[in-house]
């Protein structure tokens, strides 16, 4: 397999990764006295780290229950999931991995999946690819006969590993290899670098002329080009110690025809990597989701992104088209992210964020049950939180976690965990200091709420309290169950989620951390009781903990806090004067959260410099990201591939929207038993003919999107061949 930049200029091809690290099992034991291992699990791009679980001591069938999400900027060959054993003294051990090659990512999408963790060794650790040219040249000798010779173009590298943090020092060794010869030659040594240019020419004679009559190891007949392959290695130059091999490529000599034929390669494993018995190192089991956008240019979306923008306008909003997208697909994750981002970029999310929560009221019977579901209305409000909160988290919650991680004090007050030599009643002295700092910072920071936080919770508490008159606490109990629980307390208990923390805290800062988003979540829900009830908490020691505050204190300060960040006036002037323009041009943008240093990490931005913000855009002329948004919420959102996202997951559930229509078509089909639980009898069709008008227009616009897309295709699998991309 071969990496190029072939394909359609117009069309752009994305990438995104996600999934769940479940838990190991069966892992080999320490060999120490003490058999149980401290393990984390990483998730690496063919030899690039981009994830890191936290760790879990003392288990050989560690549960990690970790997700993750994010872009995969770059080419790559090899997703990998490595499982560790942390050493704090020396370095830490790889017990074992799992390795799944791009090209078979759509075999596991989307289920859990046992993989046999494989043991790790340097012959299968390859990343980077190769550029050469290859041509075979036909000789005339002085006899008068014809030969052939193969000429290898070794150009350069790209991309090879980082050995012990630091570039390598790379060579190659170029051979033709057959059944009776191996025909090798090597390349200079290339010190520290990662991309090294060798521009250097290799000669191989492949056949003799028929006259030849010699017999040598070196002789090929004719039909014994069939057998013959190059093969180019790549080493990294180890001086005193054992040079270390970096992967290899392997190209059979009879698909070179007369011309003149380059291209780069992806470098591949050895092949005969490590052999040893692989069922002895234990097991990994992983959810992935790797997602291959085809994104055309933007006039192809119209019409689509019309009929998900316009969701809010329809009635019953059931009926509309992003609604539609939720009930057909089966992991409400996959639609729900680019929804929120479309809608958020394009300003329409608060309008909808409204109709679906007033049809969630509907249903909802009690007061005290408000927002308890993971529904429409509540998964769009967690993704919107984690999209445009993200400042506000840094501002509010970054210097007392620091605080709290850096300086740990001892908190547990559980006396099931409690050790010998520990004094509660300090450790509760340090957790109500943690508490109560955390909480005034909390319900002090209303100021810093962004303004589009504020407009839904400012919806969400009108249409609360519409729909219980005679509840004079829901209006506070709809804006905290948000703001507190799915907010503000899952940021304190996984401060590496929302990048507030490079790393996942050790074992005991992360009970402090849990002690006190428990306590936050709680006291968030004070200003919502009409009393708090000590004696219902499940936990006695966590019952008692809480007479250390002053109740009426605590409720007052949630119920002003929760009324600022709902209130109906925006922070913001209605009439803003125009900014100053002070400066613009390009600069270099490094990417968050990468330590290395590497081309990769730094991309190329049109900066702008006003009396009021600092701004940045793909390029001179975009419209802001997320353009008119403060600067403190801004965000690049690519408008096309979210739309492009939407309509695959409307293709892949094509059937479904077909047993939609024929719902809408038939009312027999209301009054019929209940059948498979991805069947039409499940889905939620207010108004039929409303529902069947929007499933039409769906319906057509993904087949008139599916035609641009196989027409694509079948461009660039025309044009594909052995090296292209």
């Amino acid at each position: 397999m071969a990496a190029g930049d072939g394909g359609d200029p117009e069309v752009r091809v994305l990438q995104t990764l996600r999934g769940k690290i479940c838990q190991a099992k069966n892992l080999v034991p320490y060999s120490g006295p003490n058999k149980m291992r401290d393990c984390f699990c990483t998730i690496n791009l063919d030899q690039e780290e981009v994830y890191r679980t936290q760790v879990v001591e003392k288990s050989l069938s560690p549960f990690f229950g970790e997700e993750f999400y994010f872009e995969i900027p770059r080419i790559f060959q090899c997703l990998s999931f490595y499982v560790y054993d942390k050493n704090v003294l020396q370095r830490d051990l790889r017990i074992g991995k799992v390795a799944i090659k791009k090209e078979d990512l759509s075999l596991y999408s989307g289920k859990e999946t046992w993989f046999m963790l494989q043991p790790v060794d340097s012959n299968s650790e390859v990343q980077g690819k190769v550029h050469l040219e290859l041509k075979l040249n036909e000789l005339i000798t002085d006899n008068g006969s014809v030969c052939q010779q193969l000429v290898v173009h070794l150009k350069e590298c790209h991309g090879l590993p980082l050995i012990n943090g630091q570039n390598c020092d790379p060579y190659a060794t170029v051979s033709v290899v057959g059944p009776s010869r191996n025909d090798q030659k090597k390349t200079k040594v290339k010190k520290k670098t990662s991309n090294p240019q060798f521009n250097e020419t290799f000669y191989f004679e492949v056949t003799r002329s028929s006259s030849y009559t010699k017999k040598s190891q070196f002789q090929v007949e004719e039909e014994d080009i069939e057998k013959l392959e190059v093969r180019v290695d790549l080493w990294n130059n180890g001086n005193l110690v054992q040079d270390l091999f970096l992967g290899e490529i392997r190209i059979p000599v009879k698909v070179l025809g007369s011309d003149s034929f380059q291209a780069w390669y992806l470098l591949q494993p050895r092949e005969n990597g490590n052999k040893s018995k692989i069922d002895d190192h234990g097991s990994l089991r992983l959810n992935i989701c790797y997602a291959e956008d085809y994104v055309l240019p933007s006039e192809y979306y119209v019409s689509l992104r019309d009929l998900l923008l316009k969701s809010s306008e329809v009635e019953p909003i059931s009926a509309s088209t992003a609604y539609i997208l939720a009930e057909v697909c089966r992991d409400k994750y996959d639609a729900i992210l680019p929804l929120v981002r479309l809608l958020l970029h394009h300003h329409t999310l608060v309008q909808f964020v409204t109709a679906v929560t007033e049809l969630e009221l509907k249903d909802t019977q009690e007061a005290n049950t408000i927002f308890r579901g993971n529904s429409l209305t509540t998964r769009c409000l967690d993704e919107m939180m984690k999209i445009v909160g993200k400042h506000y988290l840094k501002v509010t919650l970054k210097p007392i976690l620091d605080e709290i991680c850096e300086n740990p004090k001892p908190c547990e007050i559980d006396p099931l965990k409690l050790k010998e030599a520990d004094n509660v009643e300090v450790h509760k002295e340090n957790l109500h200091y943690y508490v109560d700092r955390v909480f005034k910072t909390v319900v002090q920071s209303s100021i810093s709420c962004p303004t589009l936080m504020c407009d839904v919770f400012c919806s969400l508490r009108r249409l609360a309290a519409e729909r219980f008159p005679n509840d004079p606490h829901v209006q506070y109990s709809a804006v905290s169950s948000f703001v507190f629980l799915r907010f503000f307390a899952v940021a304190v208990v996984s401060p590496h989620t929302f990048h507030l923390r490079p790393h996942h805290p050790d074992a005991q800062t992360s009970r402090t951390l849990t002690l006190i988003s428990k306590a936050i979540q709680t006291l968030g829900s004070w200003g919502s009781l009409s009393k708090s009830k000590l004696s219902s908490f499940k936990e006695t020691f966590m019952c008692e903990f809480f007479k250390m505050f002053q109740e009426e204190e605590y409720i007052e300060a949630v119920k002003k806090f929760l009324d600022e960040v709902s209130s109906s006036e925006s922070k913001e002037p209605s009439v803003m004067s125009e900014p100053v323009h002070l400066k613009e041009g390009e600069m270099y943008k490094r990417a968050q959260g990468r330590t290395r240093i590497g081309k990769k990490n730094f991309k190329k931005r049109w900066f702008c410099l006003t009396s009021r913000e600092l701004t940045y855009h793909k390029q001179q002329g975009c419209t802001a990201c997320t353009a008119g948004a403060p600067a403190e919420i801004q965000i690049e959102i690519d408008g096309d591939r979210e739309t492009e996202r939407i309509y695959s997951l409307f293709a892949i559930n094509m059937s479904k929207l077909q047993k939609m229509e024929e719902a809408c078509g038939s009312i027999a089909v209301y009054q019929g038993p209940q059948k498979e639980p991805d069947d039409y009898s499940n889905f939620k069709i207010e108004d039929s003919v409303a529902t069947f008008q929007t499933l039409q227009q769906i319906i057509s616009v993904v087949e008139d999107l599916n035609e641009h897309h196989d027409r694509y295709r079948k461009k660039r699998s025309s044009n594909a061949k052995y090296g292209s991309e």
